[in-house]
């Protein structure tokens, strides 16, 4: 088995991994309370960690035998196998419109997969690294800031999500190149980035979590898997020397499969954006709700609010007392 075909079937493993903490941390956000710490108190929570532990896992092997510019991408795969999983495990309908940018996304993968070029071995010096590092993390603050003063659910989950992206990208960056320190035997310089890698992969998992909060599935796992592999795939073209097959004849043939590609995902966050849109019922816990105005779920998986839809004027869960009551 080549060095490249075993990087490509360590990415599909991981992409289910990924899908199914994403799946897992959407309901925990659905139907949890709305405190910080809340999700830390349901066991769901915690398998999601772990699933996303060992997609981690599988993905830093990929990353040792893979190019980044061809990794990354891959993971888009993650909301390809997201959709149907979700259909199966949660029953939720994945739609014409959500198969469309499935097969657009795989499509666009498999152009790029055909065009990738054999992995390279450089590394990042030791120049650039402080340099990406006060980037990613500046980007990161001024869009968790920027959320914050977003009301609507679906674009504070994106913005969130676009934050998530950035950290999980840049984690992957430092994981090549701790991967490429230890081939050649320079220990010392792994340090630094593996302190890097432990601060931004946690990050970006909280991030992503609370992206999913009123947002629903599709719009934040969309956008992660947008913007983690553009992160990553434009590092590794302009630091690392990585390169597609052909010449600028290729670079453009991979420019147009990565547009196939972007038109399925954003297809694919449309859908979640609709579908947060016109099912309330996805909306499980508003701002201002108590915890126990939750009821248990339904039969399609989703428990019902007690709390009206977010743009009508918020009732009363307090029955108002009357005149009678009085004395």
């Amino acid at each position: 088995m080549s060095a490249l075909v075993a990087s490509v079937a360590l990415c599909l493993v991981s992409a289910v991994c990924y899908a199914g903490a994403a799946i897992v941390q959407e309901r925990v956000a659905a139907t949890g309370g709305t405190g910080g710490r809340g999700p830390l108190r349901r066991p769901g929570w915690w398998g999601a960690v772990a699933l996303t532990g060992v997609g981690a896992g599988l993905h830093v092997l990929a990353l040792a035998f893979g190019p980044l510019s061809l990794v990354q991408p891959l993971g888009a795969l993650t909301i390809v196998f997201a959709l149907p999983m979700a259909a199966l495990f949660v029953h939720r309908p994945v739609g014409a419109r959500g198969w469309r940018g499935a097969v657009l996304a795989t499509a666009g993968l498999a152009g790029l997969l055909a065009l990738t070029g054999p992995p390279r071995t450089e590394s990042l010096d030791g120049g650039q690294r402080p340099v990406l590092v006060a980037a990613v993390l500046g980007a990161v603050a001024l869009l968790v800031i920027a959320a914050r003063r977003v009301r609507r659910p679906v674009v504070r989950g994106v913005v969130l999500a676009t934050a998530a992206g950035a950290a999980f990208g840049m984690a992957s960056v430092f994981t090549k190149a701790a991967a490429e320190d230890w081939d050649v035997h320079r220990p010392a310089a792994m340090l630094p980035g593996l302190a890097v890698i432990a601060l931004l992969a946690p990050a970006g998992m909280l991030l992503s979590q609370a992206s999913y909060r009123g947002a629903g599935l599709a719009a934040p796992l969309a956008t992660v898997t947008v913007v983690n592999p553009v992160v990553a795939s434009a590092v590794g073209i302009l630091s690392l020397g990585e390169a597609f097959r052909y010449g600028l004849a290729g670079a453009l043939l991979a420019v147009a499969a990565g547009a196939v590609a972007a038109v399925g995902v954003i297809a694919l966050t449309v859908q979640g954006v609709n579908a947060s849109t016109d099912t309330p019922r996805d909306l499980v816990i508003l701002a201002g709700s108590p915890p126990d105005a939750v009821v248990p779920p339904g039969p399609d998986g989703v428990g019902t609010p007690s709390v009206p839809h977010p743009r009508s004027r918020p009732r009363c869960l307090v029955p108002a007392r009357s005149d009678s009551d009085s004395g």
